[in-house]
């Protein structure tokens, strides 16, 4: 039976491997301390933290999220340690909430292996506190027991550690949210919180339950789930257990998020830059099930198999549902393969520490017996991921042909008979993660539109291994191939004139790649060069963002002047920093942190290292873009375990000319529509 805590009541552990589950309605950072038996943190060593995030018998997230899995062996914890204490942090200056009174109270639950639930601590009554030490796990005459303290601190992070005994508690505190705020600038965002009725829905079968699967709802994405028999304990990154078959990913806001798309001057109201449009009904059910598989057979998989508002997103909300159905087994694989290897280490320790097995066969007995144990929890890790990674490379196989052009790739059918919509979709499809463990398996790389976030194109030859291996100026053509490519996506999957590109190319050095773009006529005017076409752009972009900010405010978006383009912007500046004076790089800073929010959105091409003159300025631009590479990179993480996922840019299969065909009808229906 579970335990429901409340602050100051304990309760006994009947196990000493455990997860500590925390489900907070914001993105929060976990951590954990160790303490003697006084409760002293007797340094830095015995911190879990982002930046440091693997302690023996501990491991936390190295990034902020909504869903955090802390893994404990309290067996493998160092000598005298007697305690460990769970913090909660808000993030700083990662635009979100800065105290715990204005989110949902975060929810924290000790678990087994398993995911049964031994105790759970829901922390209320907080209010200006942004850092809390949520539970305490220590030890009373050799049994373990869990505490839960709730204690919150309005002074932060800093304030949290000094109570801890920490020294120098604001230095360690400011290098756990740079490390955070690294983490935050190369995560994936996760798509918005979901709700119950939309929850994602899978098809058991009779080896289901070793697939990937979630606990209750949260406000952040599922946790989905690995085979108990090969799930690892607390040396591993965010452990994974098995529950009941029923992963539930995400869907879209509910009718009360979900508005018009933006409205012109003559509605008389606010300008409204939210989601595109929406019903306002119900969602429907999910399309039939397929039929039953054999016993001990994985169901067929079914394109759409999620509820949503419409098919469109119930294909966002399964793609999303693979993309952490994958990153949860591969980080249960690992965390078992890792749990492996400490116990064959452990093991081989104890062996060695004996001085009768240090002659003789004895020794070389206990070394093979703890290498075949080893390399059978790994072959039973491999073969439940492999059924996994079958089944997910099934579903793929019968979503990708279903998929809608915004979320195609380049070399789907569905493009060649794309016509412009009426509605904004829901996302786009910007490129294709994988993992090592199997380079085939694929996954859509979906961004919510309107943008929420900037795009920047790394040109730099050090972006990548594949890219230190290219001529310099192939790479630059690449990386704004690959931004015109982008930028007619965009186009294409907008209404006709409610979307709008506008191009920067101080040096006149990309006349090539942007031929089709400037051939086409979709291009709000020529492409700036020179000082002053960048001031130009520039200019008539930062007065769109402060006249449509004022209007929002004033709730006067009628008083707008007639000529303004109330449509989305996007701006694509090829190598930056060049032709920028400061005044120039203050605006597209201005446009970066302002422009997404009323509908003005930056796609930069540029080599970081060249920008590097401008000193650390330039540090929070850098992080407010979604950076994409125009090869194949590892650098992106998802929102849920932080696994390094190599990007794969889109292209365009060679001689096809779906490019073309595409920005013709953009030019078509913008004729047809009048614009």
């Amino acid at each position: 039976m579970t335990a429901e805590l409340v602050r100051g009541q304990n309760h006994t552990l009947p196990q000493t491997r455990l997860e500590i589950r925390v489900s907070a309605g914001t993105p929060v950072v976990a951590g954990a301390t160790l303490g003697d038996e006084r409760g002293t943190v007797r340094g830095v060593e015995w911190i879990a933290h982002p930046g440091s995030p693997q302690l023996p018998g501990l491991e936390v997230s190295q990034q902020a999220a909504a869903d955090h899995r802390l893994a404990v062996d309290l067996e493998a914890l160092p000598a005298g340690a007697h305690r460990v204490t769970v913090l909660l942090a808000l993030p700083v200056g990662a635009g979100g909430p800065v105290r715990f009174g204005a989110v949902p109270a975060p929810f924290v639950a000790v678990t087994g292996l398993d995911g049964t639930e031994i105790a759970t601590f829901t922390l209320t009554d907080l209010d200006a506190e942004s850092a809390v030490s949520a539970l305490e796990l220590y030890r009373r005459q050799d049994a373990w027991k869990v505490r839960a303290v709730g204690q919150g601190y309005a002074g932060g992070l800093a304030e949290m550690l000094a109570d801890q005994g920490v020294t120098d508690p604001a230095a360690l505190a400011g290098s756990i949210q740079e490390a955070v705020t690294r983490g935050l600038a190369r995560s994936v965002a996760p798509p918005p919180p979901r709700t119950p009725e939309a929850d994602r829905v899978r098809h058991a079968t009779g080896s289901a339950d070793h697939r990937p699967t979630a606990p209750p709802p949260a406000p952040e994405p599922p946790e989905p789930l690995a085979d108990p028999a090969t799930t690892g304990p607390a040396h591993t990154t965010q452990p994974h257990t098995a529950q009941p078959h029923t992963a539930q990913p995400h869907t879209a806001p509910g009718p009360a998020a979900a508005g018009a798309s933006a409205a012109g001057p003559s509605t008389g109201g606010p300008i409204n830059y939210a989601h595109p449009r929406r019903q306002h009904a119900a969602p429907p059910s999910p399309p039939p099930a397929a039929p039953p598989a054999q016993p001990g057979q994985p169901a067929q998989p079914v394109a759409g198999d999620a509820t949503g508002w419409s098919m469109d997103e119930r294909l966002y909300n399964q793609i999303w549902g693979m993309f952490e159905d994958l990153a949860r087994a591969v980080a249960a694989y690992r965390s078992a393969v890792d749990f492996a290897e400490s116990r064959m280490d452990q093991e081989l320790d104890r062996a060695l520490s004996d001085p009768r097995n240090r002659i003789g066969g004895a020794g070389d007995r206990s070394r093979e017996a703890a290498r075949a144990k080893r390399d059978e929890l790994a072959s039973r890790a491999r073969e439940a991921l492999d059924r996994d990674l079958a089944q997910l490379a099934a579903e793929a196989a019968v979503v990708e042909p279903a998929l809608p052009a915004a979320y195609a790739g380049w070399g789907n059918p569905v493009w060649h008979a794309h016509r412009i919509p009426m509605e904004i979709p829901m996302a786009l499809r910007i490129g294709d993660l994988h993992l090592p463990e199997r380079t085939d398996l694929r996954i859509p790389l979906l961004v919510r539109l309107p943008l929420e976030r900037g795009m920047w194109v790394d040109s730099g030859r050090t972006a990548s291994e594949a890219a230190a291996l290219m001529d310099t100026d192939r790479l630059r053509r690449l990386a704004m191939e690959t931004a015109v490519a982008h930028a007619a996506r965009l186009l294409a999957v907008y209404p006709p004139g409610e979307f709008a590109v506008h191009v920067i190319d101080p040096a006149g050095s990309a006349a090539g790649p942007l031929a089709p773009l400037v051939e086409a006529g979709v291009l709000a005017g020529p492409p700036a060069a020179g000082p002053g076409g960048v001031a130009s752009v520039l200019a008539h972009l930062t007065r769109r963002v402060d006249l449509v900010q004022m209007a929002v405010r004033a709730r006067a978006a009628d008083s707008l002047p007639p000529d303004l383009d109330t449509g989305e912007q996007l701006l694509v500046v090829n190598d930056f920093p060049h032709g920028f004076d400061d005044r120039a790089v203050t605006q597209l800073r201005y446009l970066a942190d302002e422009g997404p929010a009323v509908g003005v959105h930056l796609l930069m091409v540029a080599d970081r290292e060249e920008a590097s003159a401008y000193g650390p300025v330039l540090d929070p631009l850098w992080r407010s873009l979604l950076r994409i590479t125009p090869v194949a990179d590892s650098h992106l993480a998802d929102p849920w375990v932080g696994h390094a996922w190599t990007y794969e840019p889109l292209t365009i299969p060679p001689g096809s000319r779906v490019l073309e065909q595409v920005l013709a009808a953009v030019a078509a229906a913008r004729r047809a529509a009048g614009r």
